[in-house]
């Protein structure tokens, strides 16, 4: 009776906000109207009667998640929140349906999660009623169900920065300047034209202690959370992919005394804070960020993100030896070393002409579009093809051949630094960059 009681008490709070949908936006067609009608009309029957058919509710709900899912990835959506928040309300509709009719065995909860985790995660679960809703359902189902104990072996662990030294990047003669807090109007007038470093700036965040803990990061979450990865070394490979993978999968994964796996794991360019908001209260944005800086003279085109908050907080974490090749960004960045240590590499926008970037026409394909480029304009010839960090010889000298402008251009106008944990990094808007991962590596990134 318990679980009907959740049922019907998250019922009610999806039902309100059902009943507060806007008007249908321009391109919806009347089908399309019907479909987002059948949420409400399975959840006005869940009402505790016998006899339904929950099979058949189903069914029909996973139609609309299907379609809704359809929908909004397809390119030139012109209705993206109308099928997003459709999606949203079917996936949490499905978990009524779930629960009304099952037991809650662990087969159940773990179904009944990684469907609301997948309203976050494809969908964004637009609206903070309906993040608050999918939340509250995932920490009852978590509470309430019966879990084994979870396979990230016995004992404490924690990832730790190593020691050794780390060579100077052969692509980059400078390097990027450490100095001292400036200002607010130092910082709006001076500091926010060029990149400059921080040193141990954000390293009384909560995070940095605690985010090196797999413990406090498994147990921070709770059970049979899922999680968007990157699978492969590089995504200009043909065999890079994507994948949603178990948060506790994903924690082993990075543990595993094999560190030389053939397809590594890459948490990227996901917002993951709003996801567990936990680890939202482990960090304090930098006042910088609220400055609101001017297009720079190099990228007049700047525009700040366009959500209500003007800010956009990402998370970038992965095992030794993970690479983001070189790329540009439409934002100001802000970026945080919380866990291990990370080389960047910075080339200033002037140089984009030998950067050999992939051309336009291009850039939108499964080949060089992923989650590290620049999603907010797709079109953007924003992945330069020389690898910054080659990793032998042979591949430098190769790379030499292909790309003689780079060398004879690039190297000499390029910054590089290693980052430690409590380091913040600086950098504008359109400034080509690179990363690359010295040990298991956790950072925050503050596009503003």
């Amino acid at each position: 009776m318990e679980d009907r009681t959740f049922a019907n008490e998250f019922r009610d709070r999806l039902l309100a906000q059902l009943d507060g949908h806007e008007a249908h936006p321009i391109g919806i067609t009347e089908s399309d109207v019907e479909l987002s009608r059948i949420p409400r009309g399975i959840v006005s029957r869940l009402s505790g009667q016998a006899g339904l058919d929950f099979t058949g509710f189903v069914a029909r709900i996973d139609t609309v998640i299907s379609q809704a899912y359809d929908s909004m990835s397809s390119p030139g959506c012109t209705a993206s929140f109308f099928w997003r928040k459709l999606y949203t309300d079917a996936c949490v509709v499905k978990v009524l349906l779930l629960l009304a009719d099952s037991e809650l065995h662990e087969a159940v909860a773990r179904a009944s999660i990684e469907t609301l985790d997948r309203a976050i995660i494809l969908a964004g679960a637009p609206g903070d009623a309906s993040l608050s809703l999918i939340l509250g359902m995932i920490r009852w189902i978590q509470s309430h169900a019966q879990w084994p104990d979870h396979g990230l072996g016995s004992g404490y662990h924690e990832f730790t920065a190593g020691r050794e030294g780390v060579p100077k990047p052969l692509t980059s003669l400078g390097n990027v300047p450490s100095i001292s807090p400036p200002s607010l109007a130092t910082f709006q007038t001076t500091w926010s034209r060029s990149p400059f470093v921080l040193k141990g700036f954000v390293s009384d965040w909560p995070a940095v202690k605690h985010w090196a803990s797999i413990d406090y990061l498994y147990s921070m979450a709770g059970p049979s959370r899922i999680v968007p990865v990157e699978v492969g070394d590089d995504y200009r490979s043909d065999d890079w992919t994507q994948e949603l993978l178990g948060w506790e999968d994903f924690l082993s994964a990075l543990t595993a005394p094999d560190t030389s796996q053939r397809h590594p794991f890459y948490l990227a360019q996901h917002n993951l804070l709003r996801q567990f908001p936990t680890l939202r209260e482990d960090i304090t944005v930098p006042d910088y960020v609220y400055m609101f800086p001017g297009p720079p003279v190099s990228y007049p085109n700047y525009r700040p993100p366009s959500n209500e908050d003007q800010l956009v907080i990402n998370v970038w974490f992965g095992p030794k030896g993970t690479v983001s090749p070189a790329h540009t960004d439409p934002f100001f960045n802000c970026y945080a070393q919380v866990v291990g240590r990370k080389t960047v590499w910075l080339a200033p926008p002037e140089i984009a002409p030998s950067m050999y970037p992939y051309q336009p026409s291009l850039a939108d394909t499964d080949e060089i579009h992923h989650p590290a480029a620049n999603a907010m304009e797709p079109l953007m010839s924003n992945t330069s093809r020389v690898d910054v960090f080659p990793v032998s010889k042979d591949a430098q000298e190769a790379s030499k051949s292909n790309y003689p402008a780079f060398w004879n251009m690039v190297p000499a106008e390029a910054l590089s630094v290693t980052l430690e944990p409590g380091d913040l990094l600086f950098f504008p808007p359109g400034w080509w960059h690179a990363m690359r991962s010295e040990d298991v590596s956790f950072s925050v990134s503050m596009w503003f």
